[in-house]
């Protein structure tokens, strides 16, 4: 589920450190972040336990620096983000609402004058695709949040991913997953006129060749399609 693991990234400026997803609770990993230099302020892409679940220790071993997520009750955050489209205090990172893998889901675009990278968390991924977590998670929203990262940064534009690998070109990978994605709605509306009558038997046919230890998330995901068509008439 995690791939590789959960990236955290650990960004310089002038007053300490911005941490992008400080992780599990993992003592020697977060150590080992806080070993790159004192830090400012951490954010949180989304509040699943792979992202933010360290937050209390990671608060303690800084000495309170604060956290900042969309919701904080759910993140064990401080405060809550700066509203979409809005820029960090002198850090140059701005803050996007991209909802859909959960409710609270942000991205954020740090841009230094030179080069652009894209933090998405577990909107886009850097290898395979995410999950559209129902109920928390919401297809429409999550189709509205690709469309707004193919517009929001430029075409050489990093893919900086909460799991996989870093990607150049953000947005070829963004259009990788709208293709994906509609083509999964494709998918789902024919098992259904062929028969398919609930979430599990959709995934037997649509991901019959994954993995069954994935069938869980996709069960989920495929339950989030079901919504957006009922929804759509």
């Amino acid at each position: 589920m995690t791939l590789d693991g959960t990236n955290t990234y650990v960004l310089r400026a002038g007053d300490g450190n911005v941490v992008i997803d400080p992780g599990p609770w993992l003592e020697p990993h977060l150590n080992a972040v806080l070993e790159l230099g004192p830090v400012a302020v951490a954010l949180i892409t989304h509040h699943h336990a792979d992202h933010c679940g360290g937050v209390e220790l990671f608060r303690e071993l800084t000495g309170g620096a604060p956290v900042l997520a969309r919701d904080p009750a759910a993140s064990g955050a401080d405060a809550e983000l700066p509203a979409h489209g809005q820029r960090l205090d002198d850090l140059g990172i701005t803050v996007l609402d991209t909802p859909g893998h959960t409710a609270d889901s942000v991205s954020f675009v740090a841009d230094d004058g030179d080069s652009v990278l894209l933090f998405s968390g577990d909107t886009v991924l850097g290898r395979g695709t995410t999950i559209v977590s129902h109920p928390d998670g919401d297809l429409g929203a999550y189709l509205a949040s690709l469309e707004l990262l193919r517009t929001a940064v430029p075409e050489d534009a990093v893919l900086a991913p909460g799991h996989g690998p870093l990607r150049p070109r953000a947005v070829t990978v963004v259009d990788e997953y709208v293709a994906h994605r509609q083509q999964r709605i494709e998918q789902v509306r024919a098992a259904l006129a062929g028969g398919a009558r609930t979430a599990r038997d959709v995934v037997e046919v649509v991901y019959a060749d994954v993995d069954r230890a994935l069938w869980p998330a996709a069960e989920r995901t495929v339950e989030a399609t079901l919504a957006y068509l009922r929804a759509a008439g």
